[in-house]
C-alpha cells in the first residue's frame, strides 16, 4: 500500500493539532477578553457612578450645614455650573431657591433624605442622565436635592469599550499567531519523525528518527521510537538467525535420511531393512526433537507458552526427573536439598525446563548431578549442578542463546542443535522469572520462579 501523503509543513487541515491547538487556544483567551473587558466595563461605570454621587452627596451636605447653621436658602451660592443642579425644598416640597440652571423649575425629582437615583429626564435639556442624591437639614425644615450629570461616566465607558472593542481582537490575532508558529516550531520535530518512520521499510530498520536536543516529550518521543527500531532491529535479525539455523540443523537429519534411502535403493543387495531402520528411527527422532524445540520457543515468542497456569509442585517435578535419571544410571544423583515448593504455571512447560537441565547435567557431570529446591520468600529457588568442566564466566549469558554450543571442555554433545538451554531461558521467563549460571566448581544452574504462594 502506498504511503499518504502529507503536506512538508503542518497545514490548515481541521484534523491536525496544529490548527485544534490555535483554534482551542484562540477561542479561550479571546472568551476571557471577552469577559474580562465586559467586567472591566462594568466595574469602571459602577466606580465613575460612585463618585459622581459621592461629589454630589458632599455638595449636598456642605449646603446642609449651612442651613443648619441658620443661613437663609436665598442667600445659598448655589453656583451656575453646567454639570450640576442645585435645589432647596421646604416641608411642602416647594422650591426655595435653585441654581440658575433651573431658577423657577419645579423639584427635579421626588427623593427622600438619604436617597439617590439616576435621573434620565429633566426640565431642562440634556443629552446625558443625572446622578441626583437628597439630604435634609437636622431640625427638618429643608430637604437639599443635589444632581451631577454622569456625562464623564458615558464618556469615559464610551472611551474604554472603544479601546477594548479595538484591542481585544488585536491581542487574540497575536495569540492565534503565537501558537500557530509555536505549536508548529514545536510539532516540526514529529514531522520528522513521522517522514521518517514513513520511510522506514522491514529491509531498512537500521535506520533512525532523529533526536531533538533536550528532555521534552518530543525528545523523549524519538528517543522511544530509536529504541522501539532496536528491539525490532534486534527481533528481526534474530528471527533471520533463528530460521537460518533451523533451516541448516534441520538439513542435517533430513539429508542423512535421504542418503541412506537412496544408498538402500542404489545397493538393495548390500542393504538390509533391519540395518537401515535404526538410522532412519534415530534421525527421524533427531528431527522430531528439533521440531518440537521451535514450536516450543514459538510458543515462548508469542507469550502462549503459559497461557493456561495452574499450581505446580516444583519439589514433585524435580523428584520425577531424578527418578529417570537414576534408572539410566548415567551418573549419581543428589536429591537431599529437594525442599517443597510451588508455583504458579504450566507443569508441561516445567517439566521441560528441569529435564533439559538435567539432561545437560548428566551429559557434562563427572560423576555427580545435585539438585535442590528452597523456598525463599515470594520465589522458589531451583538449583542443578553438576561436577564437570564448568562454563567460562564469558560464557554464562552466551549460553542461553539459541544454537550455541560451547567449544571448550563442555562440547562432548550428542547431537543436540543447541536449543536446551534457550528452551529453559524461555520458560522462566514465561513464568515470570530467570536463569543464570553461578561460579564454582562444574556448572551451577539457577532458576528463579514466582512462588505460587505469593500470587
Amino acid at each position: 500500500m502506498a504511503e499518504p501523503r502529507y503536506p512538508r509543513r503542518l497545514g490548515w487541515r481541521l484534523g491536525t493539532v496544529r490548527v485544534r491547538t490555535t483554534i482551542a487556544a484562540t477561542v479561550v483567551v479571546g472568551v476571557a477578553l471577552a469577559l474580562g473587558g465586559l467586567a472591566l466595563v462594568v466595574l469602571l461605570r459602577s466606580a465613575m457612578t460612585e463618585n459622581v454621587q459621592v461629589a454630589a452627596e458632599s455638595r449636598a451636605e456642605d449646603l446642609v450645614t449651612l442651613l443648619a447653621a441658620g443661613m437663609p436658602p436665598a442667600l445659598l451660592t448655589l453656583g451656575d455650573a453646567e454639570d450640576s443642579l442645585v435645589q432647596v425644598l421646604d416641608t411642602t416640597g416647594a422650591v426655595v431657591a435653585s441654581s440658575s440652571d433651573i431658577t423657577g423649575r419645579p423639584a427635579v425629582a421626588d427623593l427622600r433624605p438619604e436617597d439617590a437615583r439616576t435621573l434620565n429626564q429633566l426640565p431642562i435639556p440634556t443629552s446625558y442622565p443625572y446622578r441626583a442624591v437628597a439630604r435634609d437639614t437636622p431640625n427638618g425644615r429643608y430637604v437639599v436635592l443635589v444632581a451631577r450629570t454622569l456625562e464623564p461616566v458615558s464618556e469615559g465607558t464610551r472611551v474604554m469599550a472603544f479601546s477594548l472593542l479595538t484591542g481585544v481582537p488585536i491581542l487574540v490575532l497575536l495569540v492565534a499567531v503565537t501558537t500557530w508558529e509555536v505549536t508548529g516550531m514545536s510539532l516540526r520535530p514529529v514531522e520528522g519523525i513521522r517522514r521518517q518512520v514513513a520511510e522506514i521499510s522491514d529491509t531498512e530498520l537500521n535506520r533512525r528518527v532523529p533526536e531533538p536536543a533536550g528532555d521534552d516529550e518530543i525528545a523523549r518521543l524519538a528517543r522511544t521510537m530509536n529504541a522501539t527500531l532496536d528491539r525490532l532491529q534486534g527481533s528481526r535479525d534474530r528471527q533471520r538467525r533463528f530460521a537460518s539455523d533451523a533451516s541448516h540443523e534441520l538439513r542435517n537429519p533430513i539429508a542423512s535420511i535421504r542418503h541412506q534411502i537412496e544408498t538402500a535403493l542404489a545397493h538393495p543387495n548390500e542393504t538390509s531393512v533391519d540395518a537401515l531402520l535404526p538410522d532412519l528411527l534415530a534421525e527421524d527422532v533427531r528431527m522430531q526433537a528439533l521440531v518440537e524445540d521451535l514450536l516450543l520457543l514459538a510458543r515462548a515468542d508469542e507469550a502462549t507458552l503459559t497461557a493456561v497456569a495452574r499450581p505446580v509442585d516444583l519439589d514433585d517435578v524435580v523428584l520425577i526427573e531424578a527418578r529417570r535419571l537414576r534408572q539410566r544410571g548415567v551418573v549419581r544423583v543428589d536429591t537431599r536439598d529437594v525442599s517443597a515448593g510451588r508455583v504458579l504455571g504450566d507443569a508441561a512447560a516445567l517439566h521441560r525446563l528441569v529435564r533439559n537441565l538435567t539432561d545437560n547435567a548428566e551429559r557434562y557431570a563427572g560423576s555427580v548431578v545435585r539438585l535442590e529446591v528452597r523456598p525463599q520468600p515470594g520465589q522458589v529457588r531451583l538449583t542443578i549442578a553438576d561436577d564437570g568442566p564448568g562454563i567460562p564466566a564469558a560464557e554464562r549469558e552466551r549460553v542461553f542463546e539459541r544454537f550455541v554450543r560451547l567449544d571448550d571442555a563442555r562440547t562432548r554433545d550428542t547431537g543436540g542443535a543447541g536449543l536446551g538451554l534457550a528452551i529453559v531461558a524461555a520458560v522462566a521467563s514465561a513464568h515470570g522469572g530467570t536463569v543464570h549460571v553461578e561460579g564454582g566448581e562444574g556448572a551451577c544452574f539457577v532458576v528463579l520462579l514466582p512462588s505460587a504462594d505469593s500470587s
